[in-house]
Protein backbone atom coordinates (compact mmCIF):
# COMPACT_ATOMS: atom_id res chain seq x y z
CA UNK A 1 0.00 0.00 0.00
CA UNK A 2 1.17 3.57 -0.93
CA UNK A 3 -0.02 6.93 0.61
CA UNK A 4 0.12 10.14 -0.63
CA UNK A 5 -0.54 13.69 -0.08
CA UNK A 6 -1.57 16.40 -2.65
CA UNK A 7 -3.15 20.19 -2.21
CA UNK A 8 -5.73 20.62 -4.40
CA UNK A 9 -6.87 24.39 -4.90
CA UNK A 10 -9.84 25.97 -5.38
CA UNK A 11 -12.49 23.55 -3.51
CA UNK A 12 -14.51 25.39 -0.96
CA UNK A 13 -17.83 23.54 -0.02
CA UNK A 14 -19.05 19.94 0.38
CA UNK A 15 -20.11 19.32 -3.32
CA UNK A 16 -16.14 20.10 -4.15
CA UNK A 17 -15.06 17.40 -2.12
CA UNK A 18 -17.49 14.73 -3.53
CA UNK A 19 -16.33 15.85 -6.81
CA UNK A 20 -12.68 15.49 -6.45
CA UNK A 21 -13.14 12.16 -4.25
CA UNK A 22 -14.94 10.66 -7.40
CA UNK A 23 -12.73 11.72 -9.61
CA UNK A 24 -9.47 10.45 -8.11
CA UNK A 25 -11.59 6.99 -6.67
CA UNK A 26 -11.14 6.32 -10.39
CA UNK A 27 -7.71 6.09 -10.75
CA UNK A 28 -6.27 2.50 -11.11
CA UNK A 29 -5.64 1.05 -7.63
CA UNK A 30 -6.71 3.81 -5.03
CA UNK A 31 -8.48 2.27 -2.01
CA UNK A 32 -9.37 5.38 -0.14
CA UNK A 33 -9.21 9.29 -0.96
CA UNK A 34 -9.24 11.52 2.18
CA UNK A 35 -10.30 15.13 1.69
CA UNK A 36 -9.75 17.57 4.01
CA UNK A 37 -12.01 20.38 3.45
CA UNK A 38 -10.06 23.55 5.76
CA UNK A 39 -6.11 22.29 4.55
CA UNK A 40 -7.01 21.44 0.77
CA UNK A 41 -5.21 18.54 1.40
CA UNK A 42 -5.86 15.50 -0.27
CA UNK A 43 -4.42 11.93 0.82
CA UNK A 44 -4.84 8.82 -1.34
CA UNK A 45 -4.33 4.93 -0.21
CA UNK A 46 -3.17 3.10 -3.37
CA UNK A 47 -2.35 -0.29 -4.43
CA UNK A 48 0.73 1.08 -5.95
CA UNK A 49 2.47 4.79 -6.10
CA UNK A 50 0.13 6.97 -8.35
CA UNK A 51 1.71 8.95 -11.19
CA UNK A 52 1.02 12.41 -10.43
CA UNK A 53 -0.10 13.23 -13.41
CA UNK A 54 -2.99 10.95 -13.25
CA UNK A 55 -4.06 12.38 -9.72
CA UNK A 56 -3.53 15.95 -11.62
CA UNK A 57 -5.44 14.84 -14.17
CA UNK A 58 -8.68 13.51 -12.08
CA UNK A 59 -8.55 16.78 -10.12
CA UNK A 60 -8.37 18.60 -13.15
CA UNK A 61 -11.60 16.83 -14.51
CA UNK A 62 -13.40 17.59 -11.29
CA UNK A 63 -12.66 21.18 -11.78
CA UNK A 64 -9.92 22.00 -9.59
CA UNK A 65 -6.10 21.98 -9.51
CA UNK A 66 -2.98 20.84 -7.61
CA UNK A 67 -1.05 23.18 -6.30
CA UNK A 68 2.30 23.97 -7.32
Amino acid sequence: MSQSTYTVEGMTCSHCVSSVTEEVEQIAGVRNVDVDLATGKVTVTSDTDLSIDDVRAAVTEAGYQLAS
